[in-house]
């Protein structure tokens, strides 16, 4: 690759002073806004990188199976969310200013750090750890906010005033967080939500606005397999939640039976997303790309969700109808899930040449949701209502695959 942090550049074979070597790995600066490298791949680190938020979102996930009622179910949203957010700044700086040198390396340890002291914190968020687990966030922002800073004052005048926005919006963020540390349990969580839902919206306006007339392309494959990537660490959460409810209970056949069917349901998730969604990236301009973004928050969230509820329907593998809890937030999670990929379908880069196919398969998928939310408010016995979604997913995406070979491509074309 050219040299483009102003150093001087080195000839093939020459050698390099040792101090020399030194200062280029570890303080040789980010990469400039427009700087995109459309050649790279997902590296190691950033599977590494990953995997601290599958404990993050576990522990999460957790705290939901064990209090599965409107508040833990409103807790764990806020705090996916929070989780969601971090994810998304440490991955985006990756994607679009990162190096594979020791600077960066340095930075994402630091993170990494930081994100597996929090989760310690997670599980009882909605308690006193919620303090530390507000200082440790906020820390965490701070820490990020200064590498968009470090990009920002390389940036050339012209491409900052989005990057200054962004910044700003970080550091209101930061100011928020803190200022919920010492509140109640449930004003800190009032908080925190209006982090979420704020943080969501303004970020939104500021990158529509900057993407209104892109004048380089952002949006690179390594970035598409990054966000498919986050799936797959959500759906482990719905095999985490099936071996969990299956070691701590009493394994009878009907139970191993509702468990498996519970991971099915895991298995529709999957080739949902994996033929409709992944690895087709976004259009760049206008809202489409921030739409794109946004949707995975929902989707992932809910998909986390489904991995909670498996806990107490194995749990409640023989009552003749599954309790409340556990019924509405298994349909719940397979309602918005299916209503974000009707949701993130118009923002694709080949829906304009698809429109047709596309929009039936919104049509499935929102009926979808609709009856699997239908499935909820009936509350059959456990092993029914995970056939019953399962099979529902199952037809959704036999239709969307009927659709497709009418229209003669193949669901996973790009």
């Amino acid at each position: 690759m050219p040299d483009t942090d102003g150093g001087r550049g080195t000839a093939p074979g020459e050698a390099i002073r040792l101090g020399d070597g030194l200062r280029r790995w570890f303080l040789r600066p980010p990469r400039r806004h427009g700087e995109v490298d459309t050649e790279r791949t997902v590296s190691f680190l950033e599977l590494f990188y990953d995997l601290v938020y599958v404990v993050l979102v576990g522990q999460a996930a957790h705290a939901l199976a064990e209090d599965v009622s409107w508040r833990g179910t409103a807790t764990f949203a806020v705090v996916f969310g929070l989780i969601w957010i971090a994810w998304l700044n440490g991955t985006l700086f990756y994607e679009l200013h990162g190096r594979e040198d020791g600077r960066t390396r340095s930075m994402i340890f630091l993170q990494m750090l930081l994100l597996s002291l929090m989760a310690a914190y997670a599980a009882h968020a909605d308690g006193e750890d919620g303090r530390t687990l507000a200082v440790l966030y906020a820390l965490l922002l701070a820490l990020l906010s200064w590498q968009w800073y470090s990009v920002y004052r390389r940036d050339p005048p012209g491409r900052r005033r989005t990057a200054g926005q962004y910044l700003l919006v970080m550091l209101a963020g930061i100011a928020l967080v803190v200022a919920s540390a010492p509140l109640s349990a449930d004003a800190r969580l009032g908080v925190w939500a209006l982090f979420v839902l704020g943080w969501c919206a303004v970020e939104s306006g500021v990158l529509a606005s900057w993407r209104r007339e892109a004048e380089y392309d952002v949006v690179t494959d390594s970035m598409v397999e990054r966000f498919g990537l986050l799936l797959i660490i959500v759906l482990g959460e719905v095999v985490v939640g099936v071996v969990d409810g299956l070691a701590n209970t009493d394994r009878s056949a009907l139970v191993i039976t509702t468990g498996l069917l519970g991971l099915a349901v895991g298995f529709g998730f999957w080739w949902s997303y994996a033929d409709l969604v992944a690895r087709k990236p976004p259009r760049e301009v206008r809202a489409s790309l921030v739409a794109w973004i946004i949707v995975h928050l929902p989707l992932t969230m809910a998909v986390a969700a489904a991995g909670a509820a498996m806990v107490g329907l194995i749990e409640h593998a023989g009552d003749s109808r599954t309790p409340a809890g556990p019924s509405w937030l298994m349909s719940g999670s397979v309602a918005v899930m299916s209503l974000m990929i009707v949701a993130v379908l118009p923002t694709l880069e080949d829906y304009g040449r698809r429109a047709s196919a596309y929009a039936t398969v919104q049509v499935v998928f929102t009926g979808t949701a609709a009856t699997s939310l239908l499935i909820g408010w009936a509350r059959p016995a456990p092993w029914l209502l995970a056939l019953s979604l399962q099979l529902l997913l199952l037809a959704a995406w036999s239709l969307a695959f009927v659709r497709w070979l009418r229209d003669g491509r193949l669901l996973n074309e790009v």
